[in-house]
């Protein structure tokens, strides 16, 4: 008899979430997705990257005025601004998020990503999911204008960084090749639109979709890495009456 060791390991999936810091569907997303991975604990380990996309590249740093005005001249008119900012408000809700659009102040987003970037190195002091969300509350909810050095590093600092040294890091040029790179990566991918969940670098969901499409699309790629392993070592490894070998 031949026997065949299954693959027993929780599967890992790596999920790159492409965002923008001002995209209210950004926030909505990452609150569905959340929403997911919590029901995946323990049967699916998910490790989450946020990467950057501009939604507003040509926005002036330090020249932040009412997003409202922004939308206006975007989408046709102040009736259509309202018209998407109450959708999105209405949305936000059904998460749990309280919205204060008429707060919120159009903003330039290179300097927080290149931020985020350094939560995700190594040795941090600062989560980068903890900063994610501290800079999504600061524009959405607080009106703060995330353009600006000083109220990066406030955020940060509010979450254990030196205030001092997240304002050196801003006023280097740290991180601004990688945060260019991943710009262009997004390109790469055919993402035009955030946010985008790409899974270990083949499978893209576009859009902020409810946590259900979210958990049936880990287990489908689950069962299809477990699949794969349990082929792996079937090939590799099988135990013939007393003795095992590696072909």
């Amino acid at each position: 008899m031949t026997v065949h060791r299954e693959a027993t390991t929780v599967p890992k999936l790596r999920v790159d979430i492409w965002s923008d810091v001002v995209c209210p569907w950004c926030y909505i997303g990452k609150r569905r997705f959340e929403a997911a991975a919590a029901e995946l604990e323990g049967e699916i380990e998910l490790d989450v990257h946020f990467r950057p996309y501009q939604l507003d590249p040509t926005a002036s740093p330090g020249k932040s005025g009412p997003v409202f005005d922004a939308y206006a001249r975007k989408f046709g008119g102040p009736e259509q601004a309202k018209m998407l900012i109450d959708r999105v408000t209405e949305t936000a809700a059904g998460e749990g998020l309280e919205f204060r659009m008429d707060r919120a102040l159009r903003a330039n987003t290179l300097l927080a990503h290149r931020l985020l970037w350094w939560a995700d190195q190594p040795a941090t002091p600062v989560d980068q999911h903890d900063l994610k969300e501290r800079l999504l509350q600061a524009y959405f909810v607080d009106g703060l204008d995330i353009g600006l050095p000083e109220t990066l590093a406030d955020c940060a600092a509010e979450l254990g960084a030196d205030r001092d040294d997240v304002l050196g890091f801003l006023a280097s040029d740290a991180g601004t090749g990688a945060v260019a790179d991943d710009l262009s990566q997004a390109a790469d991918h055919g993402i035009s639109a955030v946010p985008t969940f790409v899974i270990e670098s083949q499978w893209a969901i576009p859009g902020a979709q409810d946590s259900d499409t979210f958990v049936n699309v880990f287990r489908r790629l689950a069962d299809k890495m477990r699949a794969v392993q349990e082929a792996e070592l079937a090939a590799g490894e099988s135990c013939e009456g007393d003795a095992c070998s590696n072909d």
